[in-house]
């Protein structure tokens, strides 16, 4: 059975729409959304609220996206030194050393090189430095100097720069030469834009190079890009190296190469030989 007082009512009501003002018709409109809404709140919010899911999502993207060229730089053991770093940059003697390792900067990039004067010396490699004019060292703690090429050693990768300064953080250098198989060490370098990064490894044994006349070293330690001119510490902080290149062996793997500093001693012995 149907409800006729109903179905008059609706009908009346549309007929009646033609004789109402705008005002009048605008009012209806909204009284009739706010009838709608009481009748049902659930779906008040129903289009307009967005699912926790969906945020989670958006935020998980968003992560993955910003990080991803990370992940793809870095491998798992690149990382890992990072951990390592700051670790052994607890210890004191490790902390002051850092104070006198510095990036070398130049035309062309950036490198990593050492103090060994309280005036002025930095010892890097040769081939971070070449012919570039423009240089400069920055001390972590002292501050950036502008710097020019005191003296070359291209047959063993060696350069001194010399810097206007006093009373400089710097590293004492072991000329002796005494390097045991599975000694342990330290180096201290600028790898892959880090600054300052500590790390250990082993000294594994000599090796001979075909372009080269003098003996390095191979050591069992995470070397990257950037370590090049890292000084290598010995168990005393005394430096014994500095790291110039990485290889592949065909027993150890990937290892990390050292010019023994006592090149350069002999180095200068011989200069000083041949001026007198």
């Amino acid at each position: 059975m149907i409800d006729e007082e109903n179905v008059d009512h609706t009908e009346n009501s549309v007929q009646n729409d033609e004789d109402l003002s705008e005002e009048e018709m605008h009012l209806l409109v909204l009284q009739a959304q706010q009838e709608a809404l009481q009748q049902h709140p659930e779906n008040t919010f129903q289009k307009k609220v967005i699912p926790k899911w969906f945020i989670w999502i958006l935020s998980l993207m968003l992560f993955l996206s910003t990080f991803a060229g990370l992940f793809q730089v870095f491998s798992i053991p690149a990382i890992d030194f990072l951990i390592t770093s700051a670790s052994l940059s607890k210890r004191e003697d490790i902390a002051d050393y850092k104070k006198a390792v510095v990036v070398v900067v130049t035309e062309e990039g950036k490198g990593t090189g050492f103090s060994i004067s309280s005036d002025g010396d930095i010892l890097t490699n040769y081939h971070v430095v070449e012919e570039n004019r423009s240089l400069s060292v920055v001390f972590p703690e002292n501050g950036r100097y502008e710097a020019k090429v005191k003296q070359t050693y291209p047959a063993i990768d060696m350069a001194v720069l010399e810097i206007q300064g006093s009373n400089l953080p710097f590293l004492a250098i072991d000329h002796s030469n005494k390097m045991v198989k599975n000694d342990p060490l330290i180096f201290i370098g600028n790898p892959l834009s880090f600054k300052g990064i500590a790390n250990e490894g082993t000294i594994l044994s000599p090796i001979k190079l075909s372009d080269w006349s003098d003996e390095v070293m191979m050591i069992k330690a995470p070397v990257y890009r950037g370590n090049s001119g890292s000084p290598v510490l010995n168990e005393k902080g005394k430096v014994i190296g500095i790291i110039f290149a990485t290889m592949d062996h065909q027993e150890h793997g990937k290892v990390g190469l050292f010019i023994p500093v006592s090149l350069l001693h002999e180095d200068l012995t011989e200069e000083a030989e041949i001026r007198e």
